[in-house]
């Protein structure tokens, strides 16, 4: 069992017991602390024995009335989920409108949980000093204004302490169940506490409460038998400890989807697109989560698209594609372009069963593309049947692509060699094929209709490449260049000058020349 399948069972057996918890364990501490507190502080201020008695018994019986009360409807609202819960860990079907009303009462807990710890705490400044009042209506002023503070501040304490507790409670044990597959943040009629909000919460639970309870201290009036420096120093020490565990909570959910986005965002700029997000909140860090989600989604769509128009394009078209504009256009470059051709391609299918055609054809692509694309910075432009029309320095006419285009003719022959080795261990009759080469203007972009684009180059120069190529079959050479692809690609390669051949289309006779190549490099 793997670490999420431990985590899930995890969920499924105390998700609901960890949120039942969440809010008691700070109402049992505050009470605690508030009633040792006001035993220690307010009972100087009680001048009676009666008020002492009347004071000691409302807390008795206060607390018997009002923590069952409140643990019962804390319990009925848990108990609301459970149903659900249920059918949700055993992936069965609830009602759509009923599972809706339980994730919004889901959102919504934090605030039933402050709802009912508020009411209980307090009710209890009316209570008490009603029931004081009973006893001896004029009461100590100092006790007026001291009990209702004392009960204000643990009060808001402990409601603070419940709100979060039960929020990484939810987040934990209930989120992941109730929300699989679902973002919390898009459930319409929620209200949820926004950062700004926590942090407020936070700033008074952490340093104005304690800070009031210091204050109270200095104008109370003095216990007798207590020694009221080391009274301070404990009631501030039990301050910061709440105030402790108010900010570690807080940074649980505040810094965990934020590093959660951080991470994902960091592995994105890396180029890994698989990050998974998990939305599992309804405040504004779930609507970041969720939205960051989205965006990687579409970048993944996006890059598969992307990549696949490469493969139908070739990737340096699909480049130059998407860096101009993808409408009817072109410019006129400087470029050299390259005509591949297989001779007698008609006899071979005519005797050859289709799946050898096309295993063939397959490798003859494989190794030449490979060729152009990935070692000669050239552009396999589009596929002529048997054969490919190739096009390099499209966008860097700065380059030699004359010396890229020679050199990847004279490549492509020795690969084709290297293939007619294992055709022929597999008796399979060789690879012939022609390659011509021409360098000068063409125009380069997008040409076709608004419905229907294709990004190549047309011209005479491209015209003069194709009629090259068809001369490797009169001449009996396999790679014939120009002489501008000649005087273009410098001096790493041989050339041989043939006879002038008369090309349809141009004036004259052209010179052409064989480029000398060895059959392993």
């Amino acid at each position: 069992m793997d670490t999420d399948e431990k985590m899930t069972l995890a969920r499924e057996r105390y998700g609901l017991l960890f949120t039942a918890l969440a809010p008691v364990v700070p109402q049992i501490l505050g009470s605690a602390f508030n009633i040792w507190y006001n035993a220690a502080v307010i009972e100087p201020m009680l001048t009676s024995p009666a008020l002492k008695q009347r004071f000691f018994a409302t807390i008795i019986i206060y607390n018997a009335l009002v923590f069952p009360i409140g643990i019962w409807l804390w319990m009925k609202r848990i108990r609301y989920f459970a149903p659900a819960f249920r059918h949700l860990c055993r992936g069965s079907i609830v009602d759509p409108k009923s599972l809706t009303r339980a994730r919004r009462r889901l959102i919504h807990l934090p605030w039933f949980a402050a709802a009912i710890c508020g009411g209980a705490w307090f009710l209890c400044v009316p209570v008490f000093l009603g029931s004081l009042m009973q006893v001896e209506p004029s009461l100590d002023t100092r006790l007026l204004w001291h009990l209702p503070v004392s009960f204000c501040i643990s009060g808001f304490i402990a409601i603070t302490h419940s709100i979060f507790l039960v929020e990484l409670a939810t987040h934990w044990g209930l989120f992941p169940i109730f929300f699989r597959g679902v973002r919390a943040d898009l459930i319409p009629g929620v209200v949820t506490l926004s950062l700004r909000g926590r942090g407020i919460l936070w700033a008074i639970s952490a340093s104005l409460c304690p800070i009031g309870s210091l204050l109270l201290l200095a104008f109370a009036p003095k216990a007798p038998g207590t020694n009221a420096a080391w009274f301070a120093v404990f009631v501030g020490t039990i301050g910061i400890a709440f105030g402790l565990c108010t900010a570690l909570m807080i940074s649980w959910l505040v810094a965990k989807p934020i590093d959660q986005l951080r991470a994902a965002a960091d592995a994105v700029s890396r180029g890994d697109l698989d990050v998974d997000v998990n939305v599992t909140r309804a405040d504004e860090f779930g609507r970041l989560q969720g939205e960051f989600g989205n965006m990687v989604r579409e970048l993944r769509d996006k890059e598969k698209l992307r990549q696949t128009f490469g493969l139908h394009v070739g990737k340096r078209a699909a480049e130059q594609i998407l860096a101009h504009d993808p409408g009817l256009s072109g410019v006129e470059e400087e470029i050299t372009v390259m005509f591949v051709d297989m001779r007698s391609w008609t006899a071979r299918t005519s005797v050859s069963a289709p799946s050898d055609v096309v295993e063939v054809m397959n490798d003859f692509f494989r190794v030449t593309v490979r060729v152009v694309e990935e070692k000669h910075r050239g552009m396999v432009n589009k596929y002529l049947g048997d054969g490919f029309m190739a096009i390099f320095g499209v966008g860097d006419s700065g380059s030699n692509h004359a010396g890229d285009a020679v050199g990847a003719g004279r490549e492509i022959l020795c690969a084709v060699g290297q293939l007619n080795c294992d055709l022929a261990a597999k008796g399979r009759a060789p690879i012939q094929i022609g390659i011509g080469i021409h360098s000068g203007p063409a125009i380069v972009g997008s040409i076709g209709s608004p419905q229907r684009l294709e990004f190549t180059a047309i011209g005479n120069t491209v015209n003069i490449a194709s009629r090259m190529q068809g001369l490797t079959k009169t001449t009996g050479r396999p790679l014939l260049v120009t002489a501008a692809v000649r005087d273009r690609s410098g001096d790493s390669f041989s050339f041989e000058e043939l006879p002038p051949q008369e090309v349809r289309g141009i004036d004259g006779r052209l010179s052409i020349f064989a480029v000398q190549y060895e059959t392993q490099l």
